[in-house]
C-alpha cells in the first residue's frame, strides 16, 4: 500500500505578511533643503531593496548629492538628496508622484495606469523594451566590426531590432538586442525559426574564436515581466567571468583586497582601487572603492554585490571634485563576512569590473535618423567601413526616429579623427553630434560634475558607522558633492 506524504501548507503570502503589515513609507521633501528634494524611504527590509531604491532614482536620470542608508535588522532606512540633472528640486507633481508609486511598487503591486500614462506622455521613468520583444543575447571575445556582422544577419534574417545596447570590457563583449519579426510584427516565436536565426549568429561569433574560447548566443521567446538591460549586462559579463581580466589592479598595488596595498597606490593614479578590511567587534566586513566618477557609478556596484549575494547593512556615499568613494557595511546573505583572501580577491576584481565595464573610452556620438528596416546594420556597417571600432552602444526607437548613441575608436585603439566623424555624418544621415572628445572616461553632460569621495594618499580609511551611527549622522550632511546615478 502506497503511503502518502504530508507536507505541512504554507501560505504564498506569508512572505509578503510583513509588508503588507508595515508598507513601505516614501516621502518627498522639498522644505528641508535649500537646494535638493529629499527623497525619504522607510520599508521593511528584504535583500535587493537598495538596488530596487537606486535602479529607480537611476532610470529617472537623477542625481543624489548625499545618501545614508541603515537596513539593520528587519526594517531599511534611506534618505537621498536629489536634484534633476540641472541641479534643480524635483517640482514636477507628476514626476514626485511617479517616484513614490515607483519606490513603493518595488515592493509590493504596480504603478497605477495614470502614472503610467503620465510618465509615457513626459518621458520619464525606465526606457526598458516591454516583454513583447523577442530577446538576443550574446557574449563573447571583443572584435572591430561584431555588432555590424550580427545586425547585418538580423536584417537578412527579417528581424526588425527593437533596442540594442552593448558593452565592451578589456577583450570580452555583451550585448542584448530586442527583436521582432519585420515581415508580421510581433515577437518571433516559431521554435524552428529561432533556431535558424540563433545558429546564423552562433557562426558569426564562432568565426573568430579559438576552440574553447568562451562565447554564448541565446535567443528566447518572450517572456513574463520586464528586464533591466543594464543590469542583465552586468550579469552576463559576470558570468563571462570577464572580472579575470583585473588581476593587473589587484597585484600592482593600483586594485588594492585584503591589505592597505589599494590606498597606497601612485600620485595622480585614476584606476578603480577596492580596499576590504574585516570589523570583526561588528561582525562586517568593510569595502571602500575609489575610483574616478562617473554617471550610473552608485547602480553598477550596487548591482553587483546585490547579484553576489552580499547584504549592505550600512553605506555612506560621497564626493571631493572628480573622485568617488563609496564605502560598505556587508555580510554574505547567510550572515558570514569574507574571511578568506580568495573571497576578498574575487570581490574586489568584481567590483573593479563594474566600475570599468561602462567607463567607456572613445568619442562619444548621439545619432538621430528615421527609423528604417536595417539601419542599425547600416550604420554599423559605415563605422566599420570607415576604421571605426564600437566600443559602446545603445540604440533604440522613439516614435519614427531611431536614437542611439555610440563610443567609438580607431580600430587601432587611438582617438579618432573628426573628418573621420564627417564621413561617417554624410552617409548616415539624420543628425550625427558628437558629445564629448575624450579617449578616456567620458566627459559628462551638463553642468554638473557629480562623484563620491577621495581620500589623501595614505590615509586609512576609518569605520564610520556602526555603534556610534546615530550619533555620526552629522558626517553625512556635510557638503558633499553630488552623485551621479
Amino acid at each position: 500500500m502506497e503511503v502518502a506524504a504530508y507536507q505541512p501548507y504554507i501560505d504564498p503570502d506569508y512572505d509578503s505578511l510583513i509588508e503588507r503589515i508595515y508598507p513601505a513609507r516614501v516621502c518627498i521633501d522639498n522644505e528641508t533643503c535649500r537646494d535638493c528634494t529629499l527623497v525619504k524611504v522607510d520599508s521593511a527590509n528584504k535583500h535587493g531593496i537598495l538596488l530596487e531604491m537606486v535602479q529607480v532614482l537611476t532610470d529617472l536620470d537623477l542625481v543624489i548629492s548625499k545618501s545614508y542608508i541603515s537596513s539593520d535588522g528587519g526594517w531599511f532606512m534611506d534618505v537621498f538628496h536629489v536634484t534633476d540633472q540641472l541641479g534643480n528640486k524635483l517640482t514636477d507633481e507628476s514626476l514626485i508622484l511617479y517616484i513614490q508609486q515607483a519606490l513603493c511598487a518595488t515592493r509590493r503591486g504596480g504603478l497605477s495606469k495614470e502614472i503610467q500614462g503620465s510618465s509615457q506622455t513626459k518621458h520619464f521613468g525606465p526606457h526598458h523594451v516591454s516583454s513583447e520583444h523577442t530577446v538576443l543575447e550574446m557574449t563573447g571575445t571583443d572584435r572591430p566590426g561584431l555588432l555590424s556582422e550580427m545586425s547585418a544577419v538580423l536584417a537578412e534574417l527579417a528581424c526588425h531590432i527593437a533596442m540594442v545596447v552593448a558593452w565592451t570590457h578589456h577583450t570580452r563583449a555583451a550585448c542584448i538586442f530586442y527583436v521582432e519579426d519585420g515581415v508580421k510584427g510581433g515577437p518571433i516565436t516559431d521554435p524552428e525559426r529561432l533556431a535558424q536565426i540563433e545558429e546564423q549568429l552562433e557562426n558569426v561569433v564562432e568565426a573568430h574564436h579559438a576552440e574553447g574560447e568562451r562565447r554564448s548566443v541565446r535567443l528566447m521567446a518572450p517572456m513574463a515581466g520586464r528586464m533591466h538591460t543594464e543590469r542583465r549586462l552586468h550579469q552576463l559579463m559576470f558570468a563571462d567571468k570577464d572580472y579575470e581580466q583585473c588581476r593587473r589592479c589587484w597585484s600592482n598595488g593600483c586594485g588594492g583586497g585584503g591589505s592597505r596595498g589599494g590606498y597606497e597606490h601612485r600620485n595622480g593614479c585614476e584606476r578603480a582601487h577596492v580596499l576590504i578590511e574585516s570589523w570583526k567587534d561588528k561582525g562586517y566586513s568593510v569595502v571602500n572603492v575609489r575610483s574616478r566618477d562617473r554617471p550610473k557609478l552608485l547602480f553598477d556596484t550596487v548591482c553587483v554585490l546585490t547579484d553576489m549575494q552580499y547584504v549592505v547593512f550600512h553605506a555612506s556615499v560621497s564626493s571631493e571634485g572628480s573622485s568617488a568613494n563609496q564605502e560598505y557595511f556587508i555580510r554574505h546573505q547567510d550572515g558570514c563576512t569574507l574571511d578568506s583572501e580568495t573571497e576578498k580577491r574575487k570581490l574586489a576584481q568584481c567590483l573593479l569590473a563594474a566600475v570599468e565595464r561602462r567607463a567607456s573610452h572613445g568619442l562619444r556620438l548621439e545619432v538621430s535618423t528615421q527609423n528604417r528596416t536595417g539601419l542599425l546594420s547600416d550604420v554599423t556597417r559605415v563605422f566599420r567601413e570607415n576604421g571605426l571600432s564600437i566600443t559602446r552602444a545603445e540604440v533604440g526607437i522613439r516614435g519614427e526616429r531611431a536614437i542611439g548613441s555610440f563610443y567609438v575608436t580607431e580600430a587601432s585603439g587611438n582617438n579618432v579623427n573628426l573628418s573621420t566623424v564627417e564621413l561617417v555624418r554624410k552617409e548616415i544621415g539624420g543628425s550625427v553630434s558628437i558629445l564629448n572628445k575624450s579617449s578616456g572616461v567620458s566627459t559628462p553632460r551638463g553642468p554638473l560634475s557629480a562623484g563620491l569621495i577621495s581620500r589623501s594618499g595614505d590615509e586609512k580609511p576609518r569605520l564610520s558607522l556602526g555603534s556610534l551611527i546615530w550619533s555620526q549622522l552629522e558626517r553625512f550632511s556635510s557638503n558633499f558633492g553630488p552623485i551621479r546615478l
